[in-house]
């Protein structure tokens, strides 16, 4: 495994970024097209892309993007081959991007992370009134990501209600980088 920068001097892996992107979330990047538009967006100069890669096959790819000026990073998209998950893409990439973002001096990175296929506690719940409430007693009922962030050191910092629809909320995530001066 080696991880690369995704650049525009690698159009195979670009596809092969954009294929694992629809193939994996469909529900977000619903045909190729628009898989493509996301990739082309994550090469972006303001942006950091990069890929695990085996000789020529991605094995996953992430990107970043500031949110809050000097302050703050969000990853997205992040995607791994089904063939691959728990074999350490997901953590070199988010770990990766968390040093180049720390390197510049970036306190928090954040993650949204969709519940659109009833992953969790939370899914085809109307959360209000009490949002927070429900919130408190999230639970991961079937592998959902906020899993695999959690294990990385992400602590969950709110949720936007049916931000896909009614009862398809997206949980946030973030950690700090650096320790509070």
């Amino acid at each position: 495994m080696q991880l690369v920068d995704l650049t525009y001097d690698r159009p195979d892996l670009l596809e092969q970024a954009a294929e694992l992107l629809h193939a994996r979330m469909p529900e977000g990047w619903p045909d190729l097209a628009a898989a493509r538009e996301e990739v082309d967006a994550a090469l972006d100069p303001a942006r950091i892309a990069q890929a695990v890669v085996a000789g020529d096959t991605l094995l996953g790819w992430a990107a970043a993007n500031e949110r809050y000026t000097d302050h703050v990073w969000e990853i997205h998209p992040l995607v791994v081959r089904v063939d691959r998950e728990r074999g350490g893409v997901g953590r070199t990439l988010v770990r990766d991007l968390e040093d180049r973002v720390r390197a510049m001096g970036i306190h928090t990175m954040f993650v949204g992370s969709d519940d659109e296929l009833g992953l969790t506690s939370l899914a085809g719940v109307d959360l209000y009134p009490d949002v927070i409430g429900h919130l408190a007693r999230l639970q991961n009922l079937r592998g959902h990501p906020i899993g695999f962030y959690r294990r990385l050191g992400y602590s969950v910092i709110g949720v936007m209600p049916d931000a896909n629809g009614f009862g398809q909320h997206d949980i946030y995530l973030a950690r700090r980088l650096v320790p509070p001066a």
